[in-house]
């Protein structure tokens, strides 16, 4: 292996993606279970790695050499081959450095929560020492030397003002969990994730709707990797490629869910944009039915609207963990709040806004099964769609030309 990223799980990583767009050369994913670490770091079968949960720490008594900031931290990301000696190095503490700056979070005489204990957690805690905070907690399940609990932060830590989340807490599949009740802290300015798939963790979320400064992992992602590949080829790139290359990434694993009335021409237009982008189509209503095994009208009759939006939700929560694609949702799939942030984790939403009089009721669709039923779902729910929507698109009678309105806007 030229160069690559080492752990005991990578189904999640975004790694080998963010390389092939830094340079030309070979960078592969590779998997050590725990009794395979030893072999590994001593054949050194490699030019250089990114180390990852929960090696870290492991790889140090490799090492010949570490640079300042990674014994400063006892924590290494970054391991380059020099004829033959190891040395290590954190690139991570350049990559949440700039994470907080493109969070517009400053930690400056604050007082900060770093969440969790792993490696990242010492870089949080180091980095935010270096850029002058006020204080430091760091919180865990399990108190111990210098942590503290999360309920002994919510009772003694009230007065907050930035949190940093270094626990996978929130990482793909588990989307939906949340390290920390934000609403505890009053004074809280910002939020910085190291977790970046899903790209809005539940967190930084929570923290966007309070109006707050955060940003999720994906930046500091990028940011330590152009970092790693500096060291790695011992050459220079400059800054600007990290938000070229976020910039590039964020449109690759960014969804585009369409959002809309029954028969506003999501399936139809949701097709056309996955064959531009060359992407998987989910049509959310088709997938209720392959799951179920029913027409959705036999699973009003039975189960009641109610009962449908349950299984809604679960279906769409499911579709949302994915990145990439390009989701259909059912008209009124917005009308649950925790369908909308299952959207907004992954997805940029289209509203698609068709004319009322447009719009053609069917019998297979039990909330706009005719015109007068349309006209009332249409005045209930239009104020929602406007408010959940991240692009509000007028379409035309040509189904084409929307999928590329879609596609300039996203």
């Amino acid at each position: 292996m030229e160069f690559g990223c080492i752990a005991k799980k990578l189904g999640h990583s975004f790694s080998a993606e963010i390389h092939s767009l830094i340079g030309d050369y070979d960078y592969r994913l590779c998997e050590v279970p725990g009794d395979g670490l030893d072999d590994f770091m001593r054949k050194r079968d490699f030019k250089g790695i990114n180390v990852t949960i929960p090696y870290k720490k492991d790889v140090i008594p490799y090492l010949d050499g570490m640079n300042d900031v990674a014994k400063r931290i006892g924590s290494v990301n970054t391991v380059v081959n020099r004829d033959g000696r190891l040395f290590g190095y954190n690139t991570d503490y350049f990559g949440m450095k700039a994470l907080l700056k493109k969070a517009g979070v400053s930690v400056e005489n604050k007082i900060v929560l770093v969440l969790g204990t792993g490696g990242t957690s010492v870089t949080a805690q180091v980095l935010s020492k270096d850029l002058g905070a006020k204080e430091v907690f760091v919180v865990s399940r399990r108190a111990g030397e210098g942590v503290i609990t999360y309920s002994e932060a919510a009772e003694r830590c009230k007065n907050a003002e930035v949190i940093i989340n270094t626990t996978p807490v929130g990482m793909y599949p588990e989307n939906y969990a949340s390290p920390i009740d934000i609403g505890l802290f009053p004074r809280l300015e910002g939020v910085a994730d190291a977790v970046f798939n899903p790209l809005r963790t539940p967190l930084v979320l929570a923290a966007k709707k309070r109006g707050l400064n955060a940003e999720g992992g994906l930046y500091m992602l990028v940011a330590q990797a152009v970092c790693a590949s500096e060291i790695f080829r011992d050459v220079f790139i400059d800054k600007s490629e990290i938000d070229r290359i976020f910039g590039t990434i964020l449109k690759m694993k960014q969804s585009v869910a369409l959002t809309g009335m029954p028969g506003s021409g999501k399936s139809t237009i949701g097709k056309i944009v996955a064959k531009m982008l060359e992407r998987e189509f989910i049509d959310l209503d088709a997938e209720i039915v392959s799951r179920v095994g029913k027409p959705i009208t036999d699973i009003f009759a039975e189960k009641g609207e109610q009962g449908f939006r349950a299984i809604e939700t679960e279906v769409l929560k499911d579709v949302c963990r994915r990145s990439g694609v390009v989701i259909a949702t059912g008209g009124g799939a917005i009308l649950r709040d925790e369908n909308v942030e299952a959207l907004r984790q992954n997805c940029k939403v289209f509203l698609l806004d068709r004319d009322p009089d447009w719009l053609k009721p069917t019998s297979d669709r039990p909330t706009a099964s005719d015109r007068e039923a349309i006209k009332k779902r249409y005045a209930e729910r239009q104020k929602r769609y406007a408010e959940t929507a991240d692009v509000i698109i007028k379409p035309a009678d040509n189904a084409d030309l929307n999928a590329e309105m879609i596609i300039e806007r996203l």
